[in-house]
């Protein structure tokens, strides 16, 4: 396995190039970039353009960082209400675009949107389900990997709703992107893995510490730091199959620490974890 870092963790002034420098200079192996609102230091958006991308794949060169993934920040409710399909299919299509310019081979996706507009969860599930389904023949057809999140947005509580959600779906291009911090709080990451096994295609880490046991709430921590149990969830993945980027996804909490540290600190975290 191989580390990565999602660009949310670095520090939000940066430009593209400063934090291809960065991210590089920590001693990762990959990048995970982000479509986010407009103006975003270092984050594409709906209006990047072919010129950007360009420019980006001279970074990527340039700091031997290559793109690992997509991810946004704009999800929401968009897949899980049908009033928001047209914006969802934008969405969708501009990861994709950006994936295949900048030579990454997947995407990250959520379902969900409950409580908007009253919307139930069995609503949304049928939604999303159809939304996915609608762009299924496309999506295979790009080639690009499109991954389902499991969020703290109350829609994906257990494997078997990935599972379930996944499978109905159909595709081979469409399935699980791994949160394995997401769940600590009320499950367990290995047994999450056992049973989406093959369908993982994208894996972020994170760590969480548990007040005391399952569902007693708790604190985000430094990955190792948390109740994360490594040394099951790393060969749990490879007895799925999985030999991808780890993608940090975390956030400095220590104001003392230089980011440049921190970088180096999560690049050295995640290393060690890839060991197991």
């Amino acid at each position: 396995m191989k580390t990565a870092l999602n660009a949310w963790t670095v520090e939000a002034s940066l430009s593209m190039e400063e934090t291809f420098a960065a991210v590089a200079a920590a001693g990762f192996e990959a990048i995970e970039l982000n479509v986010d609102k407009e103006g975003t230091a270092h984050g594409l958006s709906m209006s990047t353009t072919a010129a950007d991308y360009a420019a980006i794949r001279e970074l990527s060169k340039k700091y031997n960082l290559p793109v690992a993934s997509i991810s946004t920040s704009l999800w929401g409710p968009k897949m899980g209400i049908a009033a928001n399909h047209a914006d969802a299919s934008a969405l969708l299509y501009k990861q994709i675009e950006a994936a295949a310019e900048l030579g990454a081979d997947g995407i990250l996706t959520v379902p969900g949107g409950m409580g908007t507009d009253g919307a139930t969860i069995a609503t949304v599930r049928r939604n999303s389900i159809a939304f996915m389904k609608a762009h299924r023949e496309e999506i295979e057809r790009l080639g690009i990997f499109v991954g389902l999140e499991n969020v703290w947005n109350g829609f994906f509580l257990s494997p078997y709703d990935m599972v379930s959600f996944i499978d109905e779906v159909g595709s081979p291009k469409i399935g699980a992107y791994l949160d394995a911090g997401n769940m600590i709080a009320f499950s367990v990451p290995e047994y999450w893995i056992e049973i989406l096994g093959s369908r993982i295609g994208k894996v972020h880490v994170k760590d969480y510490k548990r007040n005391r046991s399952l569902n007693s709430g708790g604190t985000w921590e430094d990955i190792t730091h948390g109740s994360a149990e490594w040394k099951k969830i790393i060969p749990a993945l490879r007895a799925a199959g999985y030999d991808g980027y780890l993608v940090g996804e975390v956030f400095k909490a220590d104001a003392n620490m230089s980011y440049a540290d921190y970088y180096k600190k999560v690049a050295g975290e995640i290393a060690e974890i890839c060991s197991y």
